[in-house]
């Protein structure tokens, strides 16, 4: 019982101190094992239950109340311990206050005793708050809020270095003391701190000693970076550079004039007393440093063993001297180069065909070609003397080969006036012999006039000529009826005529302008609006290679053609020219139409012919098969009076037959189906052949044949049964127009590339006009002679030997008869081929 009630009070205890610090919820942590040590079933809690007769539910009830009591006591101590504290705490708080205040305007006062400007940034924050005397960088606007403008009280330089300044300490808490002028020319000190997390800058004015100190600061700081400065570019520099004492020792070199004089370094070279320059050159730049205070001289130095060009120049110093060697080798061989060039460049004027003449800036002749010379007909030992231009001038008047001037001294002022001109002039002098004379003012750029002179009388010339030549073209367009439009390789349309506008219905106001190509489209559509052919003519006008005439036919809405035609020119541009060819299309398509009809006609003249023939030959190969049958004996005997008529059925119907048989092979030769069985042709015999077909009509008309061939003419390659049909036919022609008691001859001839065939008679002969004609279908003109047939006799011939690759030709004479020649080729190639 005793240990339990020490535990409680032990646990009370430090519930009081955990309430005291302040921690209440551990304190209410610390009584809860409590009250769970009452309501528990232990010895301690059975004991107080036997005791004073209470349960274990009052017995934890008990707990928990006595825990709430001592809680709420345990609370109310801890608050009243606050109350006092956080008195005591403002006390002091108040007391600390005042002090700070105090100590503030201390440092306040003892901050601004002297003008200044301080300046603070916070981190992250961009307001500046500004405070102290700001007069001293008041602005001439007289704003306090434009001293951040460092620009308006400070000059440009230190702005800008403020300003960098200014960021530097700002981004990365770079510091910084910077001497600077005001714009009223005040001296300030600028110093920047970064302190407590803020950016400070702090501007005051310097004053008196101060001012004195901080400008010999600055001038002492400018003049150590200066000599700083001069010694590293010294040291740098890729001249040789060196310093002397009185006595001649060597006292400084660069590495430029160690690597010259092949040391091993600065101080090697100074140590050796190594020389640049030779004996000589020493020599002659101490005695021009006694008489002078200096030395220049353009000197050969061999170099790394190479021999190059050096200007020296050299300084007298106090005690010593010092002197710089510059390589001018490039500048020397720029000058050679440049003194070359020149030469060439006057050998080039001199080889003009315009005359130059250069002045200089005191107006005297500097240079002149021959052409000048030649022009003017001056005198070379007068333009060597380099006379002045007026001199010139006056010479030329007085030899009238300048232009008649009513005032030639206010004319020559004014042509004077080139000297001061700054861009060049171009006249044009008429003189007095007939020339033209072009004539160019152009300003030196070291002072001084270049005038070029061209003799322009042909130029002139042709220009006139060319004029009119235009005018003349020009007349010569607008009065064509043909419609011409020349378009640019711009393809806008330059030139057109007045008959190209009455083409197309276009007003001079819808092609004023020079319109292009697509715009004059668009103006002809409503008459012709086919889009492939105005795009052909597009290409045609602007394209840029594959240039080539377009030939185009047009047929308008109207009902009128147009023949079309581009033609390229030589300048790029191109001709368009439209002609009206209506009547002439209208007259073509009806000859057209006519010839269409003729050879319709004639074709079917042909098929009709075609389809008879066969149509005859099956009741003609009847009739005459009958024929020969009642001419056999076997078939019983004939009357002589049904024999006489039995033959003249049988000759009638192989005349027909011959007949349809000749219309068929022409019909066939026609439609092109005609073969020519090719074999070995005899000529005797052919010539045989032929004539047995006509011994009759030879008997019975009284005429002898001829028969003009040679024993060993031979053979060709040909259709045999087809030059006998030939020939056949030409001695049935020859037989037919010969009187009686008259000759005809055929003969045969080899040449070098065919045979040769001739039939000749001695009939009345063929007109000429009447020639051509000869070979034409169903052409027959007996003219007076017993010739009678269908007139297929010489088509047939003509046909057949043309198929063997030959000629035929007739030779005639009216009235003493004809000739008809056939050329076989001994190496036949077949027409049809």
């Amino acid at each position: 019982m005793t240990g339990v009630a020490a535990a409680m009070r032990r646990t009370l205890l430090s519930c009081t101190s955990l309430a005291r610090d302040g921690m209440l919820g551990l304190a209410i942590s610390a009584l809860l094992p409590a009250r769970a040590a009452f309501a528990a079933e232990t010895p301690f809690a059975q004991a107080i239950s036997d005791h004073f007769g209470f349960n274990h539910q009052e017995v934890a009830v008990l707990a928990t109340s006595l825990a709430l009591v001592g809680f709420s006591v345990v609370a109310a101590i801890l608050l009243m311990r606050t109350r006092v504290r956080a008195t005591r705490n403002e006390e002091r708080l108040r007391s600390d206050i005042v002090d700070l205040q105090a100590q503030s305007d201390r440092l306040r006062a003892l901050l601004f005793a002297e003008p200044q400007v301080l300046i603070s940034w916070a981190a992250g924050d961009n307001r500046p708050q500004i405070s102290g005397d700001i007069s001293l960088v008041m602005s001439q606007e007289g704003s306090p809020q434009r001293i951040l403008a460092f620009g308006t009280w400070l000059p440009p330089e230190p702005a800008l270095q403020i300003d960098h300044a200014v960021d530097a300490l700002r981004d990365k808490g770079e510091a910084f003391l910077l001497n600077l002028s005001t714009s009223a020319g005040r001296a300030v000190e600028a110093m920047g701190r970064a302190i407590g997390g803020q950016a400070i800058v702090r501007i005051r004015e310097l004053g008196g000693l101060r001012r004195e100190l901080a400008e010999s600061n600055l001038r002492y700081k400018t003049l150590q970076e200066e000599s700083e400065l001069l010694r590293d570019f010294a040291a740098a520099a890729p001249w040789p550079i060196w310093g002397k004492s009185a006595e001649g020792n060597l006292r400084y070199a660069n590495a430029a004039y160690v690597h010259a004089t092949e040391g091993k370094s600065v101080a090697d070279a100074i140590q050796r007393n190594l020389e640049l320059l030779e004996t000589d050159q020493r020599t002659e730049l101490s005695r021009a440093l006694n008489d002078n205070a200096s030395y220049a001289a353009r000197l050969p130095i061999v170099v790394s063993g190479e021999r190059r060009i050096y200007d020296i120049q050299a300084l007298r110093l106090g005690s010593g001297s010092a002197g710089i060697a510059i390589d001018a080798s490039e500048a020397a061989a720029l000058r050679a180069a440049m003194t070359r060039m020149v030469e060439a460049h006057r050998r080039t004027l001199d080889q003009l065909s315009s005359g130059v003449a250069v002045f200089d800036a005191d107006r005297r002749l500097a240079f002149y070609n021959e052409s000048y010379r030649r022009l003017w007909g001056l005198d070379q030992a007068f333009l060597d003397g380099n006379p002045d231009d007026s001199s010139i001038l006056d010479r030329l008047r007085a030899n009238r080969k300048l232009p008649e001037q009513p005032d030639f001294r206010a004319w020559k002022a004014k042509l004077h006036e080139a000297y001061r001109a700054v861009e060049s002039e171009t006249y044009t002098w008429f003189l007095p012999d007939g020339r033209a004379v072009s004539v160019v003012t152009t300003p030196n750029l070291e002072g001084g006039i270049t005038y070029l002179f061209d003799n322009v009388t042909e130029s002139l010339d042709l220009a006139r000529r060319f004029d009119g030549l235009t005018r003349v073209q020009r007349e010569t367009l607008d009065n064509l009826a043909e419609a011409v439009a020349v378009f640019g390789s711009n393809g806008r349309a330059q030139l057109f005529n007045p008959a190209f506008g009455k083409m197309w219905k276009l007003s001079s106001d819808a092609l004023h302008g020079e319109p292009h190509i697509e715009a004059v489209e668009a103006l002809c559509k409503p008459l012709y609006d086919d889009a492939l052919t105005w795009r052909a003519l597009r290409e045609s006008v602007t394209s840029i290679e594959n240039r080539a005439q377009v030939a185009l036919k047009l047929e308008r809405k109207d009902g009128s053609v147009l023949d079309c035609m581009t033609i390229p020119l030589p300048d790029g541009a191109t001709l368009l020219t439209f002609q009206d060819i209506t009547d002439t299309e209208n007259i073509e398509r009806a000859l057209r139409e006519r010839n269409e009809a003729l050879e319709a006609a004639d074709q079917m003249k042909v098929d009709f012919v075609h389809h008879v023939s066969y149509e005859l030959r099956a009741p003609l190969t009847t009739i005459i098969g009958f024929a020969h049958f009642l001419s056999d004996p076997s078939t019983g005997p004939l009357t002589p009076k049904q024999a006489e008529y039995l033959d003249y059925v049988t000759k009638s119907t192989n005349a027909l037959l011959a007949l349809t048989n000749n219309i068929l092979d022409l019909a066939t030769i026609d439609a092109g189906a005609m073969r020519l069985e090719l074999g070995p042709v005899n000529i005797g015999q052919t010539i045989e052949a032929a004539a047995e077909g006509i011994q009759d009509r030879l008997a019975t008309d009284r005429i002898a044949l001829k028969v003009d061939v040679d024993s060993d003419i031979g053979g060709f390659v040909g259709d045999e049964r087809r030059v006998v049909q030939v020939l056949y036919n030409l001695l049935a022609n020859a037989v037919g127009f010969s009187p009686h008691d008259s000759t005809v001859t055929i003969s045969a001839q080899r040449t070098e590339h065919s045979v040769v065939f001739a039939v000749t008679d001695s009939g009345p002969g063929i007109a000429p006009e009447m020639k051509d004609k000869v070979f034409n279908w169903f052409e027959s003109h007996p003219h007076g002679s017993r010739h009678r047939g269908a007139g297929l006799g010489l088509s047939l011939v003509r046909s057949f030997v043309e198929l063997h690759g030959g000629q035929v030709r007739v030779d005639s004479t009216v009235g003493k008869g004809t000739t008809v020649t056939c050329d076989f080729p001994t190496a036949h190639r077949n027409a049809a081929e």
